[in-house]
């Protein structure tokens, strides 16, 4: 048994099949690697590259001309079309004495308020004989004549189908060349405040825009 003629066939054909094993084994460690490599690729350390480069161009896209930035309706030109809302620059000395009128018009208004008379008849009255102001008036071509105090009724809107006037009066005040006091009496509230003067308005509050 010990000198068997198979030993040697046995022995020479274990190591063949052990050699052939091993390169299977190795081929297998190499597959194995490279499915290893592949899903590191895929890892979201990797990821994010292309994640950043995808989001990055949608935040510095530019906006749409159609919207502007900062208005939160996103309504179409909706800061061009109030643009005349915005009122003039005014110096230090044009300030001061535009809120020094305010300071008196505004318990006129305060009063005329709790009494529930915000009417422009009732409003002009009030500020005329109690301030001293004049009405201002101007020619047909618009010069002006005179005064300094403008008061009118508030501006029509839409509401349920119709066209109506609120009840209330608006207030413009000419402080100067270039200072007004800009004010407002209906049922709800009303408000006094120095400004510059409006583009197309003068001293009234402009309605506005679509």
């Amino acid at each position: 048994m010990a000198n068997s003629p198979y030993r040697g066939s046995r022995t020479a054909s274990s190591a063949l099949l052990v050699g052939l094993c091993v390169l299977p084994l190795a081929g297998c460690g190499d597959q194995h690697g490279r499915t290893a490599t592949g899903t590191g690729a895929r890892t979201p350390a990797s990821t994010a590259t292309p994640e950043t480069s995808t989001t990055a161009p949608q935040t510095s896209a530019p906006a749409s001309p159609y919207v502007e930035p900062g208005v939160v309706d996103g309504a179409p030109h909706h800061g061009e079309n109030n643009a005349h809302r915005r009122p003039g620059g005014l110096t230090s000395a044009d300030k001061k004495a535009a809120q020094a009128e305010a300071a008196r018009i505004e318990p006129v208004l305060k009063r005329l308020w709790r009494q529930k008379k915000w009417d422009p008849d009732s409003v002009r009255t009030a500020l005329t004989d109690r301030l001293g102001y004049e009405v201002r008036e101007t020619s047909g071509k618009g010069e002006l004549l005179g005064g300094e105090l403008d008061v009118r009724e508030m501006y029509e809107r839409y509401e349920s189908g119709d066209d109506v006037t609120p009840e209330g009066a608006l207030i413009g005040l000419y402080v100067g060349e270039d200072a007004c006091v800009t004010a407002f009496v209906q049922e709800s509230n009303y408000e006094v405040r120095a400004n510059g003067r409006f583009m197309e308005t003068g001293c009234i509050e402009p309605p506005t825009g679509h």
